[in-house]
C-alpha cells in the first residue's frame, strides 16, 4: 500500500503509473494476440467480425467498470484521511452495486446480441462471428468484472503492483489457450473468446486472494451483510457521471463503427488492426493519468490543493514527453505493425487504411497527453459531473466530425475526427481546473 500524500509527487505517481503501465500493456494483450491469432489463422472476414464487437461491450460494461472507479474515488479519499470505517462501507457497497449491474448486464447482452450487431450494420458476411464470440463474452464476464473491481480498491491504496501480476500471468494464460483452442483444436472464433474469458478468471481470483491477504492493513476484516443506503447512493452518484461518459464515449464508437462498417470488411479489418496498436500505444498516457487521478484523490481527503498543482504540472510534462516519443515511434512502425495483424492474407486497402489511421493518430497524442492531464485531477477530486460533461464534448465532437468529414475524404475523413474530438473534451477541464471550484468537490467530510 503506498501513501501519495507524503514525499515527491512526480516520484510517487510514476513510479505508481510504471507498474500500472505495464499491466495495461499485458491487458491489451489479451485485444492483441485475439487479433493476431483471428487474423492469420482466420481470415479477414473473422477479424472485421470479432472486431465489431469491441464499441459494444465497452458500452454495456462501461456502466458497471464505472460504479467500480466511483467507489476508487471514495475509497482513496477515504485512504487519504485514514477513515477506515468509511473506506470498508464503501468497498461493501461497491461490490453489491457492481454485482447487482453484472447481472443485469450479462442477461441483456446475450438476449439482444444479434439485434444489436444488426442495428450497427454488421454485414452478413462477419455477423455470425460477431455473435459468436458477444454470446460468450457476455456469458462469462464476472471474471472480468470481479478483477476490474479489486483492481480499482487496491489501486486506491496506492496498490499497482498486485493488478500488474495478475495481468502479467493471465496474458501469459490467454497466449497459450489462443493457440491451443485456434491452432490445435481448431474451435475458431468461439476459441478465442473461451481463452479470453478463462484468462480473465485467472486474473480475478489472483487479485481477490492477495485483497483478502491484505485485508487487515485497509480495514477489511469484515465486511456487511447489506450495504448501507447513503453508501450506495454515493458510489452511484459518484460513479455514474463516470459510466455515463464512458457508455457515451462508446455510443461514440457505436455510431463511428456503423460509419465504418458502411465501408466493408477491409476496412473494417484495417481499423481493428490499427485500434489495437493504437490501444497500447496510448497506455502511457492513460497509465499516467489514472495514476495522478489516485494521487489527487488521497490529497484531496487532506485539502493539499497545492501539492495537487504540483503533481499535475510535473505529469503533464512528463505527458506532452511521452506522447511525443510514442508518436514517433509509431508513425516510424507503422508499416511492420500493420503486417503483423493482418499478415500476407491482408488486401492492399486494408493496409493502407491502417497505415493511414495511424499515422493521423499518432500526430495526435499530445492532444490526449493534456487532456488526461486536467481531466483526471478533476475526477480525482471528485467532480465527476465535470468529467461528464467533457465527455459529451468528446462524443458529440467525434460523431458530427466523422460523419461530415467522412462524406469528403472516405474512411480518412472518421480517423481525423478523433483528434479533434480529442480538442473538445480538452477544452472543459481545463476551464474548469482553473476555475477552482473542483476543490469544493470532495466526496466525504
Amino acid at each position: 500500500m503506498k501513501d501519495m500524500t507524503v514525499g515527491k509527487p512526480m516520484n510517487l505517481i510514476i513510479t505508481f503509473a510504471i507498474p500500472m503501465l505495464i499491466g495495461n500493456i499485458f491487458q491489451q494483450i489479451y485485444n492483441v494476440v485475439d487479433t493476431i491469432v483471428v487474423g492469420r489463422y482466420l481470415g479477414e472476414n473473422a477479424l472485421a467480425g470479432v472486431g465489431s464487437t469491441g464499441t459494444l461491450t465497452g458500452l454495456l460494461f462501461a456502466l458497471v467498470f464505472g460504479l467500480c472507479n466511483g467507489g476508487g474515488l471514495i475509497i482513496a479519499q477515504s485512504f487519504g484521511c485514514r477513515d477506515f470505517d468509511t473506506l470498508k462501507k464503501a468497498v461493501n457497497a461497491m461490490i453489491w452495486v457492481a454485482g447487482s449491474m453484472t447481472v443485469l448486464l450479462s442477461i441483456i447482452g446475450l438476449a439482444a446480441s444479434r439485434f444489436l450487431l444488426t442495428i450497427l450494420a454488421v454485414p452478413e458476411s462477419v455477423i455470425e462471428y460477431s455473435v459468436t464470440y458477444l454470446r460468450i463474452l457476455y456469458a462469462f464476464v464476472f471474471g472480468n468484472v470481479i478483477y476490474n473491481g479489486a483492481s480499482a480498491i487496491l489501486r486506491s491504496v496506492g496498490d499497482s503492483k498486485t493488478p500488474l501480476i495478475a495481468l502479467i500471468i493471465s496474458s501469459l494464460v490467454n497466449v497459450f489457450l489462443d493457440l491451443a483452442f485456434v491452432v490445435v483444436l481448431g474451435l475458431g472464433v468461439a476459441g478465442v473468446a473461451y481463452a479470453t474469458i478463462l484468462a480473465q478468471c485467472v486474473s480475478a481470483v489472483i487479485v481477490v486472494g492477495f485483497l483478502y491477504k491484505k485485508r487487515r492493513e485497509i480495514g477489511l476484516c469484515s465486511l456487511l451483510v447489506k450495504p448501507e443506503k447513503h453508501m450506495v447512493s454515493l458510489v452511484i452518484r459518484t460513479g455514474l457521471p463516470a459510466a455515463l461518459q464512458s457508455s457515451m464515449i462508446s455510443l461514440g464508437g457505436l455510431s463511428v463503427q456503423r460509419l465504418i462498417n458502411s465501408f466493408g470488411a477491409s476496412v473494417m479489418a484495417a481499423y481493428v488492426a490499427a485500434n489495437r496498436i493504437d490501444s497500447v500505444a496510448i497506455q502511457v498516457i492513460v497509465s499516467i493519468g489514472t495514476a495522478l487521478s489516485v494521487f489527487t484523490g488521497q490529497n484531496m481527503g487532506k485539502n493539499d490543493f497545492k501539492r495537487i498543482a504540483s503533481g499535475l504540472y510535473h505529469t503533464m510534462a512528463v505527458m506532452v514527453g511521452a506522447s511525443a516519443f510514442i508518436a514517433g515511434i509509431v508513425l516510424t512502425f507503422r508499416y511492420p505493425l500493420i503486417y503483423i495483424f493482418l499478415g500476407d492474407l491482408a488486401t492492399d486497402l486494408a493496409i493502407e487504411t491502417g497505415v493511414t489511421y495511424l499515422s493521423i493518430i499518432g500526430i495526435a497524442y499530445v492532444i490526449a497527453g493534456v487532456m488526461n492531464s486536467y481531466l483526471n485531477v478533476i475526477r480525482g477530486a471528485g467532480d465527476v459531473n465535470t468529467c461528464l460533461v467533457a465527455g459529451i464534448a468528446e462524443l458529440s465532437g467525434r460523431i458530427v466530425f466523422a460523419y461530415l468529414l467522412s462524406h469528403f475524404l472516405g474512411a480518412a475523413g472518421i480517423w481525423i475526427a478523433t483528434p479533434i474530438s480529442w480538442g473538445c473534451g480538452c477544452i472543459i477541464p481545463v476551464v474548469r481546473y482553473y476555475s477552482g471550484k473542483w476543490k469544493t468537490k470532495k466526496l466525504i467530510a
